[in-house]
């Protein structure tokens, strides 16, 4: 149990750092720095938190990614800016650079090779659709909550 709450610490200081970056580039007001940073750390270390219960990842992410949208619209809404200001930046970190970088690499080996290798089509099969379950897990459960809280009409009657 300290294992795992010192990784989700681990991973929650490490993913808040790049947010501050890219929020840094996006023009975000350095008094809306610190919640873009919490709001990474939250859902990086809620992701992984999930994993470490076995959860697949493009689950996890998609959790991870909805907590964010949660958490963004209250910041939103205590600070009266744009979700959007907090949230992309937060997101940005769990985006999945290492299965698209091995499926580039693959597919360029595919290409480099005259015989087609049925282990090498499967790893650029399969990370490939990692890749784009994950950025699609990414960007509806970032989306879902707006979604459900800015409706005008009621969920439930």
């Amino acid at each position: 149990m300290l294992s795992l709450i010192l990784t989700m610490l681990n991973d929650a200081i490490f993913s808040a750092i790049p947010a501050i970056g890219f929020a840094m580039v996006f023009n975000v007001p350095r008094r809306f720095l610190p919640y873009c940073a919490i709001a990474a750390a939250m859902g990086h270390g809620s992701r992984t938190m999930w994993l470490s219960f076995g959860l697949p990842i493009e689950w996890a992410t998609f959790l991870a990614a909805a907590l964010v949208g949660i958490v963004t619209i209250a910041f939103a809404k205590k600070h009266l800016a744009p979700p959007l200001m907090y949230a992309v930046a937060a997101i940005i970190p769990m985006i999945p650079g290492t299965y698209a970088f091995n499926t580039v690499i693959g597919l360029v080996q595919l290409t480099a090779q005259a015989d087609m290798s049925p282990e090498l089509v499967y790893q650029v099969v399969s990370n490939g659709l990692k890749t784009v379950f994950i950025l699609g897990a990414l960007s509806v459960g970032l989306a879902m909550p707006s979604l459900l809280y800015f409706r005008s009409r009621p969920v439930i009657k």
